[in-house]
């Protein structure tokens, strides 16, 4: 059993194969997890997996079909309420069930309202036993929330409008790579920026088309939208007779996807502006984004928050699930440790401090030499261990025994490894009109993909012993050798594969104790660009791999960090206007992590 896990978290994702524009094509989707303790049973619900997850130790996670559990509606919420977990999800052209269910594994869910239509949903029950509801997805409106009466889960009075968009002042609700977004990138903003007229302030109707059928105010709402962040994703969690309210933004497509979170003494407001934001962002390193999510306590009383993550190369949403130790700190500030996200993490068996969290081993094989059987044009095994999961080793060929290998250089003291498959070009071959879904442009694989691949280790390139037979659903797939294993290469043979495609891998990442000396300390400065930027810089190192850049509103509240590979620079877009903040940049390689001096951004 394992000990510990590596996001993106190595759960069996489900294929979607996409109808758009007359195409075909398929990549796997896991996004806005629900996580949540039932019964003594943790219980993760991800959109579009047709089930869900389950386990005792948030560790070997178990899937549980359920291809009846409304699998076409966005972003599960699941909450307790009573000695029933109650279950909800997206619709916005019909009402939205919501379901209940003793026993989720049992698959007894039974309909207990269907309020109105909502988006993103997420059900709340107060200590006094009343139920809110929060929801909300647009680049136009806010996140809502209303009362529900506790036995008809019907609406209580009028909705209430309670987080607005504020891109101008919050860094991390600007969207774009890197928060930079060009509207002149938009085919929207092309396709109507010749009809809008800057005196009416209004979208026209092009010469010859009648204004009638032409919706004025519903295009000119699309276009002055252009350029501003999704908001969305709502979670409440409640603490210390505090009301948390969390919601995502900018985009789930961008490296920046985070999660904010706004303050209450009640549960429908008013709400102010945490002091620290966002509470969950990871805009650097193997995988990006850490939106959209739910935060929760485990059996013992530590926090944790699970949010999604991106690829969004095949589509926008192609994404994976993500889990980070998360706390309260003793001002009230809810926080993420996102420090080496993408990095072994062990679960202690009891209470812990959120921020004494590290990574469990260093990365072995970043930039090692890498070699394979074939390659594809413009696929090259580099590609493979750049640490970037948007990019990717193919194989020439779809043929069985197409392999993939790195060197390590010498023998060292590996203690996980982590493949991350790739999809490209997939396109299953089936009729327009089987398509799932209220548009009928998508639908959700219900039968198992299996990937199977070995995994050998090596001294010499020569003897090798074979280490895992993988036959399961397994993109992202972890295995962990904690006693640990003496190896120079690792190998990765592929065998049959979904599809039918070749075998193609986005990150062979070795983990384990260098035994080498960790970097020098680096000797870094800063300076702020304006209100929501900041440019970090630090003088090159020898014998790193990169630095994570930590910064935060206070010296010991560094709970923002940025991971940086290959660069002796990074400029921060996350920064709120008017805040304060103070930087520490770490450097780091497979033997260790060098803390560096805490300073104030100037």
């Amino acid at each position: 059993m394992k000990t510990t896990y590596c996001n993106p978290l190595d759960l069996s994702y489900r294929y979607q194969h996409f109808f758009e524009e007359g195409r075909r094509f398929s990549c796997r989707e896991g996004a806005d997890p629900t996580l949540i303790q039932f019964k003594g049973t943790y219980y993760l619900f991800v959109s579009m997996s047709a089930g869900f997850w389950y386990n005792s130790d948030l560790l070997n996670w178990q899937f549980h079909s359920n291809p009846e559990l409304l699998i076409y509606d966005y972003a599960p919420d699941v909450r307790q309420l009573g000695d029933y977990l109650y279950f909800c999800a997206s619709r916005s052209e019909s009402n939205c069930p919501i379901l209940r269910s003793a026993d989720p594994l049992k698959d007894d869910f039974t309909e207990v309202s269907a309020p109105f239509p909502f988006w993103d949903p997420d059900l709340f029950q107060d200590d006094d036993g009343r139920v809110y509801l929060y929801w909300g997805c647009t680049c136009t409106d806010p996140i809502y929330g209303i009362e529900l009466d506790r036995e008809t889960m019907l609406p209580i009075g009028e909705k209430k409008p309670l987080i607005f968009a504020r891109e101008q002042e919050l860094g991390y609700e600007r969207p774009g790579e890197n928060g930079n977004f060009n509207k002149e990138d938009s085919l929207i903003y092309q396709n109507m920026k010749s009809l809008f007229n800057p005196e009416t302030g209004k979208i026209e109707p092009p010469p010859g088309v009648p204004l009638g059928g032409f919706d004025v105010d519903g295009l000119t709402k699309m276009f002055l939208s252009v350029g501003r962040p999704y908001m969305e994703g709502a979670f409440m969690t409640k603490y210390g007779g505090k009301y948390y309210l969390q919601y995502a933004c900018p985009g789930t497509e961008f490296n920046v996807y985070a999660d904010g979170v706004y303050i209450s003494d009640h549960p429908l407001g008013p709400f102010v502006l945490q002091n620290s934001n966002p509470f969950s962002s990871k805009p650097g390193g193997f995988i990006t984004g850490a939106g959209h999510g739910s935060t929760i306590q485990d059996k013992y009383g530590n926090f944790w928050h699970a949010s999604t993550m991106r690829i969004s190369i095949n589509h926008s949403f192609e994404r994976r699930v993500g889990l980070f130790p998360a706390g309260i700190d003793k001002d009230g500030i809810l926080f993420c440790n996102q420090n080496f996200a993408d990095y072994p993490i062990r679960i202690p068996s009891g209470k812990f401090d959120p921020e004494s969290i590290g990574p469990e081993w260093m990365l072995l094989s970043y930039r090692k030499p890498i070699s394979a059987s074939s390659a594809a044009p413009g696929s090259e095994p580099a590609l493979a261990v750049d640490e970037d999961i948007r990019t990717w080793w193919s194989a020439a060929t779809a043929d069985s025994g197409e392999w993939l290998c790195v060197d390590l250089e010498h023998p060292q003291d590996v203690r996980a490894i982590q493949v991350n498959l790739a999809d490209e070009n997939v396109s299953v071959e089936l009729p327009p009109e089987s398509y799932g879904g209220e548009q009928h442009n998508r639908c959700i694989e219900l039968k198992p993909q299996i990937s199977h691949y070995t995994i050998e280790t090596s001294l010499d390139g020569l003897q090798w012993t074979v280490l895992e037979e993988a036959d399961r659903e397994c993109s992202n797939g972890y295995f962990e050798y904690s006693e640990g294993i003496t190896a120079r290469y690792v190998r990765v043979t592929g065998g049959q594969l979904p599809y039918g495609q070749a075998l193609r891998i986005s990150g062979l990442r070795v983990f384990g104790n260098g035994g080498g000396d960790k970097p020098a300390k680096a000797d870094a400065t800063a300076e702020r660009l304006g209100d929501l930027d900041a440019l970090i810089q630090w003088k090159p190192l020898e014998n790193t791999q990169g630095c994570n850049v930590r910064y935060g509103i206070a010296p010991d509240k560094l709970y923002q960090s940025w991971l940086v590979y290959g660069e002796n620079e990074i400029k921060l877009t996350t920064l709120m206007k008017g805040k304060s903040y103070f930087i520490c940049v770490d450097s780091f390689n497979e033997n260790g992590i060098t803390p560096g001096d805490v300073f104030r951004l100037s």
